[in-house]
């Protein structure tokens, strides 16, 4: 696996790294299990104040942080400027909350006096992908930073810069040595630093291959694991929603961050009554986007993240075409070498083809036409996977009925999909699981130890074993 910065805008060929040595991945391990024994008993309080300042740090160095990111993967750079903030309300969040998170919950039982405390579990290994390199780094780092959970990580090949960027802005915040190593790690690597005994648990966001391949091994060696897996988001439109809200929220569901985001809008499921209209306002909108340099705040839709990722999208594209897809619209041509993809909208995909169901992770709408709410549901569930969702409806009520009847992990209603670091953010299905964010995230890998306590053992049959019922 080459580690390289590309610039997806100009192919420019920034700079290329070398793998990590089996010695630098020993090095780091010893480090952050060495961390871990010594943050085993430290109260959260004298972690959380790293957190503050590498927020700061983050909202002081936005602009130069976003740049990293725009070069590498081609974000606009005011959408990379949103992450670094993002990153920075995270970190902030934690450091606010996380004593409040982690404090023992007493527990009524005839056993004595029960607590269950939250310990650090150990050494984890993050797998993080190229969409937001910053992003989801922070929604990893900063909750396990304050449990006392060291982080080895490799980062997506195409990000190498974003890596050492973030890992940088942490050593720089006053984190201990060991807190957060990256690992220019080959896939073979990978396996290894699972398998390691020092290692306690995984978190992966990425494709469905590569959280098999990491799960497979995780499991093997009985490592705890979250996976957030990527989805088909169903965007519906209800027979009674609002078109003036749709049409405004529609095209941005779709095109953020050039349609790459695991939870942006691949599915638009419209009732019949909506649909001609739905169709012209998207198109409308498609057609409208201004493909340029990412760094021109003029721009507003970037190029793809690499030649590799912009070649597998045109032929999932011509496959659905060839399959009976309908292309309702296609962008016109840019006069560019960049890596940009004309925003497609494709209609009449039927459940033979090879679309059907599937992810693609660029600005390529599918748009369904269902004759009622009830079969925009049964649209949306029919797909293996379960991550977000968004439906328009005539009120937040009856749209946060039918929402609660899709099988997916979080559902935004008449509102566009967001991340917020008090959100959890997960998925079902083959979207993964586990949560992210939020309570649940800071509670993924912790140790739940339960302690019970009395003066004296109790006196009875049992030699001092309380049981419901006698033997």
């Amino acid at each position: 696996m080459a580690y390289q910065t590309t610039n997806p805008y100009t192919n420019e060929v920034v700079k290329t790294y070398e793998n990590a040595t089996p010695e630098y991945v020993e090095e780091s391990l010893a480090k952050a299990q060495k961390l871990y024994k010594e943050w085993r008993n430290d109260p959260v309080a004298t972690r959380v104040p790293v957190l503050h300042r590498l927020a700061q740090l983050f909202r002081d160095e936005a602009d130069s942080l976003a740049k990293v990111l725009t070069t590498e993967m081609g974000k606009l750079f005011t959408e990379a400027q949103g992450e670094v903030e993002l990153c920075a309300m995270i970190a902030d969040y934690y450091a606010d909350h996380a004593e409040e998170m982690l404090k023992p919950r007493a527990i009524e039982t005839i056993a004595g006096e029960a607590q269950l405390e939250n310990h650090p579990l150990g050494v984890l290994m993050a797998v993080e992908p190229w969409n937001f390199p910053y992003y989801q780094m922070m929604r990893i780092f900063a909750p396990n930073f304050a449990v006392g959970d060291p982080i080895v990580f490799k980062h997506a090949a195409i990000t190498p810069g974003s890596a050492l960027a973030f890992e940088d802005a942490v050593r720089r915040a006053g984190a201990p040595d060991g807190s957060l190593t990256n690992l220019f790690l080959s896939y073979d690597q990978v396996s290894q630093v699972v398998a390691d005994k020092r290692v306690q648990g995984v978190a992966l966001t990425g494709s469905e291959r590569g959280g098999v391949a990491v799960a497979e091994v995780a499991g093997k060696y009985l490592k705890k694991n979250t996976m957030e897996l990527g989805g088909v988001d169903a965007f519906i439109v209800a027979e009674d929603a609002n078109m003036a809200d749709v049409n405004a929220v529609a095209p941005r569901a779709r095109l953020y961050n050039a349609g790459q985001v695991c939870t942006s809008s691949k599915r638009f499921i419209v009732t019949a009554n909506h649909y001609d209209e739905f169709l012209e306002s998207l198109k409308a909108a498609f057609g409208s986007v201004k493909l340029g340099d990412p760094m021109d705040p003029t721009t507003t839709l970037a190029p793809m993240n690499s030649k590799k990722a912009k070649e597998k999208l045109q032929a999932q594209v011509d496959e659905a075409i060839a399959g009976g897809a309908t292309a309702y619209f296609v962008h016109d041509a840019v006069a560019s070498d960049g890596q940009f993809f004309l925003p497609t909208i494709l209609t009449d995909i039927d459940k033979d083809n090879p679309a059907y169901g599937k992810e693609m992770f660029g600005p390529v709408a599918q748009v369904y036409k269902v004759a009622n709410d009830d079969e925009a549901v049964e649209l949306a569930n029919d797909a293996d996977y379960g991550l977000g969702g968004i439906v328009f409806a005539g009120s937040a009520e009856s749209g946060a009925a039918l929402a609660s009847r899709i099988e997916t992990g979080m559902v935004f209603v008449n509102t566009f999909f967001s991340s917020l670091p008090e959100l959890e953010f997960g998925g079902v299905k083959k979207s993964g699981f586990g949560r992210e964010l939020g309570q649940t995230g800071i509670s993924s890998f912790v140790n739940q130890e339960l302690v019970v306590k009395r003066e004296h053992p109790n006196d009875d049959e049992t030699g001092g074993l309380i049981l419901p019922h006698k033997f």
